[in-house]
């Protein structure tokens, strides 16, 4: 497969196979190393493809090597996305292994003699097994860029707005009214995007379970950290012009327990549960700066 070949692919969310038969003329071409760092090489051109179907992807990752002149079909809903992550998956934690290996039993029988190939295979197993580790770092870069988009989905709408911000908190406590205590409608929507996607990867990722797992927990996280890091919204918790009131806190402490309950066990890392926690206690410490007590606001 010759990077001219790669310039007019056309993605095809369900189908690895047409990448898979590619690899085995791998053997014959000059690659200027192994077969294994061939494979890699152009797996890495297959993952930056993936990547560039991803909607919106096409701004953000503008600078990706090797991309050319395609023709990419946008992967548009939820089901092919996730059809691309079990694509490349596939191909990494299982194909791909499985023809290098075959690949490089027909180069050693080739080039040695039969009885040297016992000890060459077994001085084989650490690079192979590195060889695994690059192919998956690969698929994490698909699956970040995959997370990145859906976080942004939910925290901004289409006119640059955000549904995840300071004064959403803070202006609770101009109401005269007691408010509804229900999660806010981001996190609702988050848990909704979170179970709808785990029904959809449990039909395609058999066998692969812990891979969808990780996924959705890679999703919670990449939410929370950007509420953890969103310089601008704690500036206005801790240092704006209105403080944060005791409805605000509540209904903070309230959307953060809901990401805990719905995400133990299934969608919820012991990292992120400890970020959750962590930024509790930061909301809880701007409350308290106003003198006030921040147990007797808990739900």
């Amino acid at each position: 497969m010759s990077c001219r070949s790669w310039k007019h692919i056309i993605i095809n969310y369900s189908n690895t196979k047409d990448y898979f038969e590619d690899v085995t003329p791998l053997l014959s071409l000059q690659l200027g190393g192994s077969t294994m760092d061939g494979i890699a090489k152009n797996f890495s051109l297959y993952i930056n493809l993936l990547i560039s179907a991803l909607p919106g992807s096409m701004d953000d990752e503008a600078n990706i090597d090797g991309l050319g002149n395609k023709i990419i079909l946008m992967a548009e809903t939820e089901e092919q996305q996730l059809a691309l992550l079990a694509n490349a998956s596939l191909l990494a934690e299982e194909l791909l292994p499985r023809a290098a290996m075959k690949l490089s039993s027909i180069n050693q029988s080739s080039m040695d003699d039969l009885r040297k190939r016992g000890p060459d295979k077994q001085n084989r197993v650490p690079e192979l097994r590195e060889w695994k580790r690059k192919l998956q770092r690969m698929v994490d870069r698909l699956r970040d860029s995959f997370c990145r988009q859906h976080a942004l989905e939910l925290i901004f709408t289409d006119e640059g707005d955000t549904h995840l911000s300071a004064e959403m908190y803070i202006s609770m406590d101009n109401t005269v009214e007691e408010p509804e205590w229900v999660p806010s409608p981001i996190f609702q929507e988050l848990y909704a995007k979170l179970n709808r996607m785990a029904g959809v990867a449990a039909d395609m990722f058999v066998g692969r379970e812990r891979f969808a797992t990780l996924l959705m927990m890679r999703l919670t996280e990449t939410v929370i950290l950007w509420l953890s890091e969103d310089q601008a919204f704690w500036e206005e918790i801790e240092q704006g012009p209105k403080p944060l009131g005791p409805l605000g806190l509540q209904q903070f402490y309230l959307d953060m327990q809901f990401v805990i309950i719905f995400g133990q066990g299934r969608f919820l890392s012991r990292h992120v549960h400890q970020v959750i926690l962590d930024i509790i206690d930061r909301a809880m410490g701007a409350f308290s700066a106003t003198g006030m007590n921040p147990d007797s606001q808990k739900a």
